[in-house]
């Protein structure tokens, strides 16, 4: 099977092409050079136009509809204001070195699949989505002659500047300031705001190393405390766990009844993941898959999920319908692994509904979620004192809750359709 997309890395003639466009968050935001340009008409990029940023996080906020594409974009702009800092205290970064890094920043989550992170382990098999961003990375610089060699040794960390890879890929990297911030803005969750502006403007350079300025602690601590909180609030909200849950067990049943010899609607790139498992390895031996993946956004789900509403088989057709309709399963979250007796009181309520017991799994979910708001040992966030000693934020900051965040929180839920019924 083979798929027409009309690739190309050549796009139309256009007499100027350092255009200006008006992000909701940062305000007028300019692309610096044709190549970007260039990147950002390629339809692997366009694609990120049709993935919502939070998957399934509008149903709690109705706010949160901004895409990869709005987030690429912005923590691009934060990139290039971070460059001008660093270059204003005497960093030395050459115009191929800053056009690499907005590159980079700009195609780091060009691998994102339909619905993001909610999807990225069920449609395929354990592919992080940063490894369909690098495979796409190495594409993308064929098609572009090599130009995009230095962005992609930046992206993998293999650069020799280490600072960059930190600004794209790190715990206090420009992915992260722009997607609490955007995020704090469409969702409307005032915890989650930060100081981008301040933070980008405390950072420097010391021995290769990326670090903050010791003035701007206060503002390093508020950013990881946010972080944490929009995670509680948002990221892990429960209601946006259970609309999650959902959809991965449409996907499931979706493919159980292909694997039975079931026809079902779908576009054709979406049956390649559907009818198989596919694998990194498979990915990286067969372009069949890449060129696929590239066609699927969150339009080709909700196309599905639409039309299997109708189906004949009840497990399928009831929770297409319910997610539709916003009808949701239900949840608890406790702080430790839930009580046995409590599953097979909500299995049992199930069967009462008419649900089949081999069909329970379908209805009813455990799992677990955790949250740690900064990780000590893994790309440290480094803070340079006054006396030019560089140490790690949690020994510099005079707050206890910087410490408590190395801790990991894990909390366990159950998730079960209690309004649901198949006779």
């Amino acid at each position: 099977m083979t798929f027409a997309n009309n690739v190309t890395g050549n796009s139309p003639i256009t007499t100027n092409k350092r255009k200006i466009f008006n992000d909701p968050v940062y305000g007028f935001v300019t692309i610096h050079s044709d190549l970007i340009f260039d990147l950002i008409e390629h339809p692997f990029f366009q694609r990120l136009r049709r993935i919502k940023q939070l998957g399934m996080a509008e149903l709690v906020y109705p706010g949160a509809l901004h895409t990869r594409f709005h987030h690429a974009l912005g923590a691009m702009h934060l990139m290039h204001e971070v460059l001008v800092v660093l270059q204003s205290k005497g960093q030395a970064i050459s115009e191929s070195e800053f056009e690499a890094a907005q590159i980079a920043i700009l195609l780091h989550d060009i691998g994102h699949g339909p619905f993001s992170h909610v999807l990225e382990y069920t449609i395929l098999d354990q592919v992080h989505h940063e490894h369909i961003s690098s495979l796409l990375m190495e594409k993308l610089n064929r098609e572009f002659d090599g130009k995009l060699s230095l962005a992609i040794e930046m992206f993998n960390g293999t650069y020799e500047r280490d600072f960059f890879h930190q600004l794209i890929s790190s715990q206090l990297d420009m992915d992260r300031l722009d997607y609490l911030n955007r995020d704090c803005f469409f969702t409307g969750v005032a915890e989650g705001t930060i100081g981008v502006d301040r933070i980008i403007k405390m950072l420097n350079v010391v021995g290769n190393q990326l670090v903050v300025e010791e003035k701007g602690v206060l503002s390093v601590e508020n950013f990881l405390s946010a972080r944490r909180l929009m995670y509680w609030q948002v990221y892990l909200h429960k209601t946006a766990i259970c609309a999650e849950t959902m959809l991965m067990q449409i996907i499931r049943r979706a493919r159980e009844l292909i694997n039975q010899g079931e026809e079902l609607f779908a576009n054709p790139a979406f049956l390649v993941f559907l009818k198989e498992n596919v694998s990194l390895k498979e990915f990286q031996n067969n372009d069949k898959y890449l060129q696929a993946f590239t066609l699927l956004d969150d339009y080709d789900i909700w196309a599905c999920v639409k039309n299997w509403q109708f189906h004949a088989d009840k497990i399928l057709s009831t929770i297409c319908r319910d997610l539709l309709n916003r009808n949701l399963f239900k949840i608890k979250i406790a702080n430790k692994p839930i009580e046995p007796a409590l599953i097979s009181s909500l299995k049992q309520a199930l069967i009462d509904n008419g649900i089949p017991d081999n069909q329970l799994d379908y209805f009813i979910t455990e799992g677990d979620v955790s949250n740690k708001g900064y990780v000590r040992g893994d790309e440290t966030i480094y803070i340079c004192t006054k006396n030019k000693e560089v140490v790690d934020i949690a020994d510099a900051s005079d707050l206890p809750t910087i410490k408590a965040l190395s801790n990991i929180v894990k909390k366990y839920y159950v998730c079960w359709g209690k309004n649901v019924y198949l006779q």
